[in-house]
């Protein structure tokens, strides 16, 4: 659409302008912005930016290209490129992996971190980028034309659309509709994207026929007549319209298609101009004024005349560089389709060749090579693009790239000595980009092809082994075994070399994989002496990461933990086996129950992902998992609530899904809402992924039991064990949880004798069950049992005992100590059990000192659906907590106090000002009685976790009202802080109030 007002789109820019609203307000939104050719997406988008900048947004704003798959990222340094200072450029300067996109970088080369990692390391800082900048200033990143991105630009697209969250940053593509065929990568990235409510989709339709005559007679002179007639032949279509109207000046005939509108304005032009024009649209969408000078072959004057005459008609316009760009991608396509196939070929060539001597991108020059048909000149471009590709993080282009190159590499004979490799070794480079961007399938088949070709023992031993370990990743176990011991048989009469302790390596883990431990562990142990011998880093640290897994399942953790020790004290130059081994080590620590260790590793592991840019790695991505796990398991619940906040509710993937999982250990322990909807998004993909269903149903399960619904709970228990083989150790804890709700079924005296002798029989079963798997592993008896699984086997024997009615105080006491290695939420777990059968025994000051003791570190986690436990057994048994323990949770653990956050806690009585510490006193049968009206929706906000401030803004009171309301209630409970008031609130079911 042309210059003025923008017209008949309103409601479009309404929608975006929403996006960009939320974005402003700290809610991160993603728009798509789908239409045909010519229908004003690009106009409709410039008044977004125009309304952005006024608003004081950083604006980013990168184009798509039309050389296929041929340059990966070009919007993304297109937009980087574009920044002009401030905070965009100052984020720049830290990040060399971004500023390597950049033409005439000064960023170091790149190090050993290259393909997939590359990828995930790129998208990692560009994510921090779009989030330091918003800390400043909200962010409008808008990609044109994603209809022509490459592979890696829309897996970025992906990954920030499910990576932004509370960020300020409006993210904005535009891609054509009539150009999605049914195959179209971008189809599906449009359907997965669409289906998040972070997205809003934008379908820009035809202009309504009052809209179009408007805009028309917004152009310039035009009688009604003429603009009717135009009207009606656009169908609704701003372009076409504005091309219709401007060839039909002084003209009576209407040309038919819009290829014929728009050569009829190009046959409009003088000779010269024209054939400024047919060489412009063969450089592409823009074109470097210095580069056009030179392959259109003209002097100054006449180019400068022609390009004034071009530029005057509309057709080419000055670009924001130095250079120039067509109006509309459409008109650049109708010039290029306009040409004969010998211009074209020599046009192409006279780029190709400009483009060489002037240090062109090897892309760029890919592109022109294929299309003037020289085969000499693409091999070598397509070879030095791949390469470069791979460098950038962009696998699948450099797959593509060297694809290429194969396709024509027979047709040229000096190929070897062009590109100074060779063609086996070159299938091999193709098929690790391959599998690097995911497409094991197409990696595999190469290999396979290649493995008929190669003769060398090395050559052979390299395909072999190469192959087997991508069957691994893609568990395409067919022949996998076999491939590995043929890339080892390969090398049995060459002296050890480095690539013999990689071959055993991939090979141990073959047969890990196929059940055959003992053979697994052997040849792990041989690769660990040959890798040791020969000087291979990457082999050791491999081969020590596969023998500590070996050893911790069928061996001893103490030695796994020594092993993974000497792996993780190692530095390879390859940044993921790094990361591998310090999880690995923290994994097992955590697992041995040495937290303080398991923190300190884990908070290492994290740090050198951040610093290396790779915290979005795969080892990057679970060692912030195992960080979570370990703060949730040591009570620092705060810590790991903050962990949490970057993992998403609204997932889209099963990574995603396994990382946001995590959060519900926090939100299930403190019965937020958030747990719902969390739970929400997460069941698609119970079916997808194992560890997904152990994670998200196990956790639902302590939901419902929570929330007095052990029947619910009993499906997601038997749903999750079917998953389990009986040899897996995460059964034990589901088979507690389980029991749990068998326990809780079992008390209720409604029940038959027949339902009881059912409840029994489960229990029965589910213990077993756990016996199996803490008492075997995958080669026979299981080596030991870490502090928590025996603290899940003990949790699971004493719920039994709950069913049968025989739990005793020493049965809750073992479950008690062997959670006490630092798991702090299951110790005051276990020990509210220990309290009741304390309490039942007759023991009531020993029941008093356990219930003190979990009420503490219940208050402290603000484990609301346990504190209410706690506070319902507290006052059947007329606890209270004394003046010195209220006095010891008063500190920066706790909180309480005004404007503190309420909600999760644990209720107690205290003596109050004037009574006696440790008092036992009754509370009110229904101890929300005494509360007025105004009291109870003070305590409802209290419980939602509003300030006193909050509190009074939401009822239109001060905050000093707001504040002696909420001292009365904590007296009228006879309780010393919010949190505590809060729970009681939970335990009574006054629910928090709606938004």
């Amino acid at each position: 659409m042309g210059p003025g007002s923008l017209i008949g789109r309103g409601e479009e820019l309404g929608r975006l302008v929403r996006v960009l609203d939320a974005a402003a307000g700290g809610l991160a939104g993603v728009a798509l912005v789908g239409g045909d050719a010519g229908i004003g997406k690009t106009r409709l988008i410039r008044e977004l930016v125009e309304l952005a900048r006024r608003r004081d947004f950083v604006v980013l704003v990168g184009q798509c290209a039309e050389l296929g798959d041929a340059l990966p990222y070009l919007p993304l340094t297109d937009a980087l490129r574009g920044a002009a200072g401030g905070p965009v450029v100052e984020g720049l300067a830290a990040r060399p992996v971004l500023r390597r996109l950049l033409p005439d970088s000064d960023a170091a080369p790149a190090d050993v971190v290259t393909g997939g990692l590359a990828q995930q390391r790129l998208f990692g800082s560009m994510l921090s980028l779009l989030t330091e900048v918003a800390e400043q200033r909200p962010v409008l990143f808008v990609l044109e034309d994603l209809h022509w991105a490459d592979r890696s630009t829309r897996d970025l697209v992906v990954f920030l659309t499910r990576m932004l969250q509370r960020e300020r940053v409006c993210l904005v593509g535009t891609y054509r509709t009539d150009d999605l065929h049914r195959r179209h990568p971008l189809r599906p990235v449009l359907a997965e994207l669409q289906r998040l409510p972070l997205v809003t989709g934008v379908e820009v339709p035809p202009l309504a026929d009052e809209a179009m005559a408007a805009h028309l007679a917004a152009l310039g002179d035009g009688d009604a007549n003429a603009i009717d007639g135009v009207v009606r032949r656009a169908g609704g279509n701003p372009f076409f319209a504005e091309e219709l109207f401007a060839s039909t000046a002084g003209s009576e005939r209407l040309p038919g298609t819009l290829a014929d509108v728009l050569m009829a304005r190009v046959e409009g032009l003088s000779d010269t101009a024209q054939q400024v024009l047919r060489v412009a649209a063969v450089a592409g969408r823009r074109v470097d004024h210095e580069v056009l000078r030179a392959a259109a072959g003209l002097a100054d004057e006449p180019l400068e005349e022609a390009l004034r005459e071009i530029v005057s008609r509309g057709l080419l316009a000055v670009g924001h560089r130095i250079g120039y760009e067509f109006r509309h991608a459409l008109l650049q396509e109708a010039v290029y389709d306009d040409l004969l196939p010998g211009e074209r070929t020599r046009l192409h060539l006279a780029f190709a060749g400009l483009l060489t001597e002037r240090g062109g991108s090897a892309a760029e020059l890919a592109h022109h090579y294929s299309a003037a048909h020289d085969l000499r000149g693409a091999v070598v471009a397509s070879v030095e693009a791949g390469r470069r590709a791979i460098e950038l993080g962009a696998p699948a282009e450099a797959h593509r790239h060297f694809d290429r190159a194969l396709a024509d590499w027979a047709h040229v004979p000096d190929a070897e000595r062009l590109t100074g490799t060779t063609r086996v070794r070159l299938t091999l480079e193709s098929a690790a980009a391959a599998a690097d961007s995911g497409d094991y399938h197409r990696a595999i088949a190469q290999l396979k092809r290649l493995r008929q070709l190669v003769g060398t023992p090395e050559l052979i031993a390299e395909t072999n082994e190469r192959l087997a370990y991508y069957q691994a990743d893609a568990d395409d176990s067919a022949g996998m075994v076999d491939t590995a011991h043929a890339a080892v048989t390969a090398l049995g009469d060459e002296p050890e070399n480095p690539l013999l302790a990689k071959a055993l390596a991939t090979y141990a883990r073959t047969l890990w994989d196929n059940g055959r431990p003992e053979e697994a562990r052997a040849t792990a142990t041989r690769a660990l002496e040959v890798a040791r011998r020969t000087g291979a880093a990457d082999a050791e640290i491999t081969a020590l990461i596969s023998l500590a897994l070996f050893e911790e399942v069928t061996g001893t953790p103490a030695r796994a933990e020594e092993l993974l020790s000497g792996a993780a004290a190692q530095n390879s130059p390859n940044l993921s086996i790094n990361l591998r081994a310090r999880f690995n080590h923290a994994r097992v620590q955590y697992e041995r129950g040495n937290l303080e260790a398991a923190a300190k590793s884990t908070e290492e592991g994290v740090r050198l992902a951040r610093e290396t840019g790779l915290t979005w790695s795969v080892f990057g991505t679970d060692l912030r998992f195992l960080q979570y796990l370990v703060h949730y398991v040591d009570g620092d619940w705060a810590t790991a609530e903050t962990l949490a906040n970057g993992f998403g509710i609204r997932v889209g993937t099963i990574a995603e899904a396994v990382l946001s999982s995590f959060a519900l250990f926090v939100e299930v322990g403190q019965g937020r809402p958030a747990a719902d909807e969390r739970l929400r998004w997460l069941e698609p993909f119970w079916p997808q992924d194992e560890f997904v269903i152990y994670m998200a149903r196990g956790l639902a399960a302590e939901q419902a039991l929570w929330r007095g619904d052990p029947g619910t709970a009993l499906t997601h228990v038997e749903a999750v064990l079917a998953t389990l083989t009986r040899l897996n150790a995460g059964s034990i804890r589901m088979a507690a949880t389980g029991l749990w709700a068998l326990a809780e079924q079992a008390k209720d005296h409604r029940i038959t004798a027949e339902q009881t002798r059912s409840i029994r029989e489960q229990a029965d079963e589910l213990l077993a069950r756990a016996r199996y798997a803490a008492a075997n592993g995958l080669s026979g008896p299981r080596g030991e049992l870490g502090p928590e699984g025996r603290g899940w086997a003990a949790r699971a024997e004493a719920d039994w005992h709950r069913v049968y009615g025989t739990a005793t105080p020493e049965i809750w006491r073992t479950t008690a100590e062997a959670f006490s290695f630092g798991f702090r939420y299951e110790e005051a777990r276990s020990r509210w059990r220990l309290a009741e059968a304390l309490l039942e025994a007759g023991d009531r000051a020993s029941a008093l000192v356990e219930w003190t003791a979990a009420v503490k570190i219940a208050d402290r986690l603000r484990a609301v659906p346990l504190g209410a436990a706690l506070a319902q057994l507290g006052r059947r048994a007329r606890f209270s907590l004394t003046d010195d323990d209220q006095a010891g949770q008063s500190g920066p653990g706790r909180m309480g106090g005004s404007g503190g956050q309420g909600g999760p806690g644990v209720p107690g009585r205290t003596g109050g000002p004037g009574g006696r510490g440790g008092a036992v006193e009754a509370l009110p049968v229904n101890v929300l009685a005494s509360l007025t009206s105004r009291e109870r929706e003070v305590l409802a906000l209290v419980t939602a976790g509003n300030s006193n401030r909050e509190i009074g803004e939401r009822l239109f009171i001060s905050q000093k009202t707001a504040s002696v309301h909420v001292s009365n209630i904590l007296a009228k409970l006879g309780v010393a802080t919010r949190t505590q008031a809060a729970a009681i609130a939970h335990q009574e079911g006054l629910a928090p109030p709606g938004d």
